[in-house]
């Protein structure tokens, strides 16, 4: 039998200690994302797996938002955020802040998911594209690398909070955070 463990039994952090706690050294840039439900999912998912901080670029909503509170949870307050108009100029300042640059899209010359290794001495910025339109070619352009979730059904995407999920369990995931 499996007993359910009880949400005091987690032991999970609190607001302030959250914001002490160490982070990963990955941050997350959502280029136009349109749904204010998929901006509180990336929050709630960053949150979950201490995800340095999200740049909400471009058309995304920002905190405070009713919407996005709905599906973060809370989350827009722990995770920091920072609003940058234009992707690009955010992606190339990220660069000279020697971050590596990791576009989540499918591309000639993507890496799979599951061949990505992810060198703890590096800092990743992992680029989320808009629901319809994906990662700006001029993004993906300037990226250091493509990362591919691959799919074997009939549909060639999936919705951009479910992408989050995915890649960041398979490059952050397995990896506790050294406090």
């Amino acid at each position: 039998m499996f007993r359910k463990t009880l949400n005091c039994e987690l032991n999970r952090l609190s607001p302030s200690d959250y914001q002490a706690a160490t982070k990963q050294n990955a941050v997350l840039v959502l280029d136009n994302i349109r749904s204010q439900h998929n901006i509180g999912s990336a929050f709630r998912t960053s949150d979950a797996f201490r995800v340095e901080r999200i740049y909400l670029c471009g058309i995304c909503a920002t905190p405070p938002s009713a919407e996005i509170h709905k599906s973060a949870l809370g989350a827009e307050f722990t995770v920091p955020w920072e609003h940058a108009e234009d992707t690009l100029t955010l992606v190339r300042r990220l660069k000279e802040e020697g971050y590596t640059i990791v576009c989540v899209e499918q591309t000639a010359h993507s890496t799979m998911l599951q061949d990505f290794v992810n060198d703890p001495q590096k800092k990743y910025a992992f680029v989320f594209g808009n629901e319809v339109k994906g990662v700006q070619q001029a993004v993906a352009d300037e990226s250091d690398m493509a990362l591919e979730i691959p799919q074997y059904g009939t549909k060639h995407s999936l919705n951009v909070s479910v992408s989050i999920g995915i890649v960041l369990w398979s490059t952050l995931g397995g990896r506790p955070v050294s406090e």
